[in-house]
């Protein structure tokens, strides 16, 4: 691991990294997390008995926005050409787990957005379901999001 900052430069100052000298490869990036909810919350999602409409067919197009949109919410981050992205929901007893994989040519990763896309996935699952979650007191003590990893990352060269 360099102990060189790659995004400041001489000054201290932030900096895009400079990638054009790199050559194209294809890259993959693959990130996961999870959003814990109350079992009833998860049936409902299950069932399509949610009142604002279908949870993971909005979450899927929020997480693929989020994807092609990584650039204009990072600052540092290059704008780079999506080839594919794999939007894959788990919904098991007590939570939803998201899985997003991004591909790529070009001459850096797509691992931000990935992380991107779950972020943004998980959080159009909350805000499709907050309401359901919401306890007597007004409290949510169930839900939670978390575990957003990435959790595979590969460079080919093309």
């Amino acid at each position: 691991m360099s102990d060189e900052f790659t995004h400041v430069d001489d000054d201290g100052d932030a900096q895009m990294v400079d990638v054009g000298e790199k050559a194209d490869s294809e890259r993959r990036a693959v990130a996961r997390g999870e959003i814990r909810l109350s079992e009833s919350t998860v049936d409902a999602i299950t069932t399509d008995d949610v009142a604002k409409g279908d949870v993971l067919a909005t979450a899927r197009i929020g997480a693929i926005q989020a994807v092609k949109h990584t650039w204009e919410t990072i600052p540092m981050c290059h704008q780079i050409p999506i080839t594919n992205v794999d939007v894959e929901f788990d919904v098991n007893e007590g939570a939803v787990e998201l899985t997003v994989a991004v591909e790529t040519v070009g001459k850096t990763g797509c691992e931000m957005e990935a992380l991107e896309g779950v972020t943004t996935g998980l959080n159009v699952v909350w805000d499709m379901v907050k309401a359901s979650e919401k306890d007597d007191d007004g409290e949510y003590p169930v839900t939670a999001i978390e575990n957003v990893r990435v959790v595979e990352k590969s460079v080919e060269r093309a």
